[in-house]
């Protein structure tokens, strides 16, 4: 039950929702809480609110609070990874990272839940890299109160499978880079793809055990491939020879060394030429020459999510497409873009 009163006999009142203030370019959020009690001082502010009466509410039984409600939904939505607050703010849950790793969304289960009535939640992309502390998502129920009824039935659909929301660890790789080419390997220019392969691969928490350089020879690429293997390397990252030319030669380097599966090309620009291939459980990532001249490619899509344990196919490579060309823009800020998502 809701009762209305006027403002100028709300004083002692304990308030039954947050009320909003905003001041443009300053400010937006509660002026105050659910439960602060009105004082004589706080008459002129709520005025200037426009607040000339509040709400007094007596719940059904069958009925929830925002507050409530919210915190049924971020229990519900939230799988492996994820903290989040039991403090709503405006009605309003944060969900946040609760580990450094890659943030996987439902996508599917999560527009089925959002489908339900007044109740949402929104996420950043799925397969976004993210760091601990790291808003993911918010949710709330819109109304101040509603029916118990349609926020079980979102619960239940967001908490099917470990909840919508999860964030993968990434696992610490021992990587093997080999950079192939016989200008690089005869010295003939300075090798430019080790550092920025490195940089990647320590970025996301692994470390780089071995570095070979080969040269244009796929009885030389096998047998560095092999020897990484041998080495105890669980992830290879293979630079160069993925075009079309008779010297490239890495692709058949790499069939004749064992590889169990091959994926060659990738619906992304930069990265059409990507290749990913295994040996057994052993992922090895191909490079084109456009990871020299991009600082995001194919790759940054694809090294995360196989050190969060995914395993990467044709259909993955093709899923790319949506989302998959770079807008090139003059300061890269991915993964703070639709880049790959």
């Amino acid at each position: 039950m809701r009762k209305t009163i006027k403002l100028k006999d709300a004083v002692g009142t304990a308030l039954a929702h947050d009320i909003t203030e905003i001041r443009p370019g300053e400010f937006k959020g509660p002026a105050f809480r659910k439960g602060h009690v009105v004082c004589n001082e706080d008459i002129c502010h709520l005025q200037r609110l426009g607040k000339n009466h509040l709400y007094l509410i007596d719940l059904e039984e069958d009925e929830i609070h925002e507050n409530e409600a919210a915190a049924t939904l971020a229990r519900a939505l939230s799988g492996e990874g994820i903290a989040w607050d039991d403090d709503p703010s405006e009605g309003k849950i944060k969900l946040f990272a609760d580990r450094d790793g890659l943030l996987t969304v439902d996508a599917g289960t999560l527009a089925e839940f959002n489908m339900v009535e007044e109740v949402m939640c929104a996420s950043l992309q799925n397969n976004t890299p993210v760091k601990k502390g790291e808003q993911i998502a918010a949710t709330r129920a819109i109304p101040l109160i509603m029916k118990r009824a349609p926020i079980e039935a979102a619960a239940a659909i967001a908490s099917r499978s470990g909840g919508i929301l999860n964030v993968r660890p990434l696992r610490h790789a021992k990587a093997g880079l080999i950079v192939t080419g016989n200008e690089v390997y005869h010295g003939l220019i300075e090798d430019g793809f080790a550092p920025i392969l490195s940089q990647k691969i320590t970025n996301f928490g692994s470390e780089v055990i071995s570095l070979d350089f080969a040269p244009d020879s796929d009885e030389a690429i096998a047998e560095v491939i092999l020897s990484d293997i041998k080495r105890g390397c669980d992830i290879l990252l293979v630079s160069g020879g993925m075009s079309v030319d008779p010297d490239d030669v890495t692709r058949q380097g790499i069939r004749m060394a064992g590889a169990t599966e091959l994926y060659y090309g990738a619906a992304v620009l930069p990265g059409a030429m990507f290749l990913v291939a295994y040996f057994d459980d052993i992922p090895l990532l191909g490079v084109p020459a456009c990871g020299l001249h991009h600082r995001t490619t194919a790759l940054d899509l694809v090294l995360p999510r196989v050190l969060s344990g995914e395993h990467i196919g044709k259909w993955e490579l093709a899923a790319l497409g949506h989302g998959g060309l770079c807008r090139d823009c003059p300061e890269c800020n991915y993964p703070r873009c639709s880049f790959g998502k």
